[in-house]
């Protein structure tokens, strides 16, 4: 027969913990001994180490005392419902540890894992971790604020950077972040951002949804507050330009008006 302390101590709990179980009615309470002590047997161990391990589970209490009256197959269907129970706090506390991994970065969180891959993919290429989080920053606006072009800005940022000449241009303008706005320098890669631009029919003047990220990169720097600045105004005289052109190609095949 065993004391209270040794009931305790077989079970892994309290003397305490005990008397609580008592009170509370899971744990019948032996009546004492010739000297005094209340002794318990072998099967109050058995069902002290069930309500311990059932507590821990999380199982309230009131359902414990239901389990103990099961019978032997109620207990053991409710065992693997509680197995299943816990299999599916295992799986969310896993999300919970995945996505608390990936407050470190933050782009993980905010973004899709085609973003998040553009970003690594800048990382390998030696763009700056500045760069990178501006990047990461012009995403989370861009998916706020027209998230149907997700996609096709992805197949476009991916596509620009398997082109040698483009990821050439990417760089410097990574380095002209810390450039000085009159930089000699700075001329030169307006210029040949302004041609790329050309190429590949981009328009700086009609930004739209855009205004916002713009505003989002000149903040980052005073050079690439002039570098945007200088190819919106190049680009909206390209397009008048062209609106011009086209004016007076309609004037010249319109037929005379008759008076």
């Amino acid at each position: 027969m065993l004391t209270i302390s040794q009931l305790a101590a077989t079970a892994g709990v309290t003397v305490r913990t005990v008397r609580h179980y008592h009170q509370v009615g899971l744990l019948p309470e032996p009546e004492r001994d010739g000297s005094g002590y209340r002794r318990y047997n072998a099967q109050a161990a058995v069902d002290l180490i069930r309500i311990r391990t059932l507590a821990d589970a999380g199982v309230p209490l009131a359902r414990i005392d239901e389990l103990l009256g099961a019978r032997p197959e109620e207990f053991a269907a409710a065992v693997t419902e509680l197995d299943a129970e816990l299999c599916r706090r295992i799986d969310q506390l896993a999300e919970h540890r995945r996505r608390i991994a990936d407050l470190a970065s933050g782009e993980r969180l905010a973004l899709p894992a085609e973003v998040v891959a553009i970003l690594d993919r800048m990382r390998a290429l030696g763009i700056s971790e500045r760069s990178v989080l501006l990047e990461r920053d012009t995403w989370i606006l861009h998916q706020a604020l027209d998230p149907e072009a997700m996609r096709r800005g992805v197949q476009e940022k991916n596509a620009a950077f398997d082109d040698p000449e483009t990821i050439r241009l990417f760089l410097l303008c990574d380095q002209s972040l810390d450039w000085e706005p009159d930089d000699p320098r700075v001329d030169r890669l307006i210029d040949e951002l302004d041609v790329w631009e050309a190429a590949h029919g981009r328009d700086s003047s009609r930004p739209g949804n855009q205004a916002v990220i713009f505003s989002r990169i000149a903040e980052a720097s005073p050079t690439w507050q002039r570098i945007l600045d200088v190819l919106v105004h190049r680009a909206k005289q390209r397009r008048l330009a062209e609106e011009r052109r086209l004016a007076e190609e309609r004037r010249a095949t319109d037929p005379p008006r008759k008076r």
